[in-house]
């Protein structure tokens, strides 16, 4: 168990919360009744969290700042840039929640290395103080009384607690004040559910107590006992033509920069005249602003009066449009993780977009591949196994702007070169659907890396520099040598048979033998001992692996 958090636990537990937050938006989304029921605050919790992560890695990158930096700075860049990417109400009452842990960090100086007990009790505060702060007429049962349970909770333990102490304390505090949310608010009361962003806040909190406690990550959280239960989405239930609940029609959006801390309040009361769901946060240089009106104009006219809007977003709630019009029906982005891949689903007609092991696409970024494409409809290839769960997030949140996203499920780039070999853009969307999800399913894949720690795998253990065979996404073969793997692993994909064989080499150029010696190997394999087959080598150019395989 850790007595203290520092850059580098910090930082997994931030990665922790993101992958929690992807794993249950959908289920979060459901509780989402109040303030309006559109369905999306675990969508925007992720999607904030998830582009923010996106904004301070290339911010890093375009300085040349090394990724290990000090604990006050990175709580600081993190936090600015959830100000930027927040999304829906519940976005931005994240980015303040994570604005009140970087401010009392600040506090302790900029030479912190490490929060200990003491220290994250006051951050829990700060973060609760944050989160109240920002909303302009706070309610009780919503995120904001789950937020209070836990501070108190935290600082009820004494100056003596440990670090595990306090967290395992939150989780419970959290829960217990998650479950009478709907004793505090008729509206989740009327629906059976709790409160959605009270649900994100237990997640940030038992992440954290996991990160603590050093525990295995588990498929079950404390928060599941909420979401478990299937329901219809409250939204749905609605007539899209009425208004929901007499709420306002829009919701509106946008930063605030070049502007006074006066120009603010003032803009801040006309808001709050105009509309409902006020929150007004940032400063001093910039801030973000998030209203529900009938009148977007008037909204807009104020920004503008108090310093300049910019990334505006409005969206109405009973109807979503795109922004843009429409150029063509049917569009298809897919993830590339090389170069030479790339290049081949470019020639195959689609969008590419740079996503692979080290470096995989964000929810955020796929949603904006998918939106510069134009389209009415757009077929989306994630190419990864790690990179579906970002790819379905996308086309949740894609639909709340008009746009439909179709998720193929392919794991491979080699599932995603069969699924585009039968795409038709005669066809319509829903049966080149049909047909790739089958072309990319009925492929068997499998590919050869080099293990980069040891381990335990379906294969044996294996240490550093071993070679490793994949089959179907399982590592079942640990050898030494490059060639022997790979005639291995190509026996096993063909061992019920197979028409065509596709292998896309990579790996590193300076190692022997390379990932095009390798596909020599193999097709030379292949053609003595399954003749039936075809064998096709493309250069695909991905790191990590010398060789990826498909057969059809």
């Amino acid at each position: 168990m850790l007595d203290v958090l520092d850059a580098s636990t910090a930082r997994r537990w931030a990665v922790v919360l993101r992958a929690a937050f992807a794993a249950r938006r959908e289920q979060i989304d459901q509780l989402n009744v109040y303030p309006v029921p559109d369905g999306d605050t675990g969508t925007n919790l992720y999607l904030t969290l998830d582009a923010a992560f996106d904004t301070v890695r290339e911010a890093r990158e375009r300085a040349g700042r090394p990724a290990t930096t000090t604990l006050v700075r990175e709580a600081e860049e993190l936090t600015r840039a959830a100000l930027l990417s927040a999304r829906g109400n519940s976005g931005v009452i994240l980015s303040q929640i994570l604005r009140g842990f970087a401010e009392a960090m600040a506090q302790e100086g900029p030479g912190l290395t490490v929060v200990d007990a003491p220290l994250l009790v006051r951050a829990l505060r700060g973060a609760t103080t944050a989160a109240w702060a920002s909303v302009a007429h706070p309610v009780e049962g919503t995120i904001l009384s789950v937020a209070s349970a836990t501070a108190d909770a935290a600082e009820a333990l004494g100056p003596d607690a440990t670090l595990g102490e306090v967290t395992a304390a939150c989780v419970e505090a959290a829960r217990d004040a998650l479950r009478r949310t709907p004793e505090q608010l008729e509206a989740l009361a009327r629906a059976g559910v709790v409160d959605a962003g009270g649900a994100g806040f237990l997640l940030m909190v038992e992440t954290m107590d996991r990160v603590v406690r050093e525990l295995t990550p588990t498929a079950a959280f404390v928060v599941d006992e909420f979401t478990s239960t299937e329901r219809t989405m409250p939204s749905r239930e609605l007539p899209l033509e009425e208004p929901l609940t007499g709420a306002p029609a829009y919701e509106v959006m946008y930063l605030l920069d070049g502007t006074t801390s006066e120009a603010v309040e003032t803009l801040r009361t006309q808001l709050d005249g105009l509309g409902d769901s006020l929150l007004v946060v940032g400063g001093p240089e910039l801030w973000n602003v998030h209203v529900h009106v009938d009148d977007v104009a008037a909204a807009i006219e104020r920004g503008v009066e108090a310093g300049r809007p910019h990334r505006l977003q409005v969206t109405r709630f009973a109807d979503r449009t795109l922004s843009s019009h429409p150029l063509v029906d049917l569009a298809v982005v897919a993830c590339a993780a090389g170069p030479g891949i790339a290049a081949l689903f470019e020639q195959a007609g689609a969008t590419t977009i740079a996503s692979g092991p080290g470096r995989r696409a964000s929810a955020g970024q796929l949603l904006a591949a998918a939106r510069a494409s134009n389209a009415v409809e757009v077929i989306l290839l994630p190419n990864d196994q790690d990179t579906l769960m970002s790819a379905q997030a996308a086309a949740r949140a894609a639909e709340q702007d008009g746009l439909t996203i179709h998720v193929i499920p392919s794991r491979t780039a080699v599932q995603g070169i069969a699924a585009l070999a039968v795409h038709d853009p005669a066809l319509t969307a829903h049966r080149n659907v049909l047909a790739m999800t089958q072309a990319s399913s009925a492929t068997r894949h499998g590919g050869l890396t080099i293990a980069a720690k040891a381990g335990l795998t379906s294969g044996g253990a294996c240490e550093v520099g071993d070679v490793l065979g994949i089959v179907n996404g399982d590592i079942v073969i640990v050898g030494s040598d490059r060639a022997v793997v790979a005639r291995q692993v190509a026996d096993r994909l063909l061992s019920s048979g197979g028409e065509l064989v596709t292998l896309l080499t990579g790996g590193p150029g300076d190692v022997s033998p390379t990932g095009a010696e390798l596909a020599e190997v193999v097709r030379a394999h292949i053609a003595e001992t399954h003749r039936e087959a075809e064998v096709e080598v493309f250069d695909g150019g991905q790191p990590h692996y010398d060789l990826l395989m498909g057969v059809e």
